[in-house]
Parts: C-alpha cells; sequence; structure tokens
C-alpha cells in the first residue's frame, strides 16, 4: 500500500468521524429541547395554580411530591435538626457537671466556631427547651508525650446550659 492510499483512508476516517460527531451533535441538541419541554409541561399545574420557584425546585429534588386525596401536594419530612448535632458536639459527664445538674445547669462540648445563639437554637432543636443563659469556655487542648514525640490535644469550647425551672434534659442516663 502506498503513502497516497494511506493518505486518502486517514481522510475518510476523519470525514466520517466529523459525520459521526455531527449526529451526536444533533442528537444532543434533539435531547436539550425533549428536556425543555419536560420543564415547561412540570411547570404547567392544573386548575390554574402556578407553583414557586422554590416548591418546583423540591418537588424535582424530592422526586415528584405525591398529590394527596384533597388534591393538594403534600411534602415530604425535612430533616428535624439540620445542624444541631455539628454544633453539639456531645454532653460532657464530669462530676462537676453532674453537680450543675441540682441548679439546673447542664454542660456540653460544642464545636469550636459555634457562638452563644447558635448554640441557644442548637438546643432548642434537640431537646425543645429555650435556655435561659448559655455561657461559654474556650479549653486550651493539653500537651501531650508519646515517647519523644511531644505535641497537642485540639483547642475545644465548652457550654454551660442554664434551663429554666421545671425543665430537665435526660442527659446522665446509664451513667
Amino acid at each position: 500500500m502506498g503513502l497516497l492510499d494511506k493518505i486518502k483512508k486517514s481522510i475518510k476516517k476523519s470525514s466520517s468521524a466529523s459525520a459521526d460527531a455531527k449526529a451526536l451533535a444533533d442528537k444532543k441538541v434533539a435531547e436539550d429541547k425533549g428536556r425543555k419541554k419536560e420543564a415547561e409541561q412540570a411547570t404547567k399545574v392544573s386548575d390554574d395554580k402556578k407553583l414557586s420557584m422554590k416548591e418546583l425546585y423540591e418537588s424535582k429534588k424530592v422526586g415528584k411530591a405525591k398529590k394527596t386525596g384533597d388534591g393538594k401536594k403534600s411534602e415530604k419530612k425535612k430533616r428535624k435538626y439540620g445542624n444541631a448535632y455539628r454544633i453539639l458536639v456531645k454532653p460532657l459527664v464530669t462530676e462537676k457537671a453532674t453537680n450543675l445538674g441540682s441548679q439546673n445547669k447542664y454542660v456540653f462540648a460544642v464545636s469550636a466556631k459555634s457562638n452563644k445563639i447558635e448554640i441557644v437554637k442548637a438546643i432548642n432543636e434537640v431537646y425543645g427547651i429555650k435556655p435561659i443563659a448559655v455561657n461559654i469556655i474556650k479549653m486550651q487542648g493539653k500537651k501531650t508525650r508519646y515517647g519523644k514525640v511531644t505535641g497537642r490535644t485540639k483547642d475545644w469550647k465548652k457550654a454551660v446550659i442554664t434551663l429554666p425551672e421545671g425543665e430537665t434534659i435526660k442527659v446522665y442516663e446509664g451513667v
């Protein structure tokens, strides 16, 4: 096979490849048009009701909310706690913390980036009780040593939460 024959074959392959690419591009355009039609149909609602953009986004995200018997769309239950468990790391179970329990004060290790307002919201969200006061203490990490290697534990925050009279949190179960 000569050099010219090889060049002709490569030209034929490239032209057929470009034809294939054009066909794929045409298919993608057709699919995009189909998606636009589906989106338009999704925005149309019976009985001349229009959905807000937020409702439309949520219905697509959840997988199209189901209609209940009365014709209204039911919403899926949202997560109850949100970021509350990122703020409240753990309750501290120490001798001093249990003694504070008699004064209706509870101690929690909280996120190092949290503030008093976020902690109040998290306690209210998780336990359903609005605290009277929140005191925050920044704790320094301790120095540690393993053989010759020295290091430190992380700095962290401690929150002392004062609840109203008559309200309690069951933190010390099983201790």
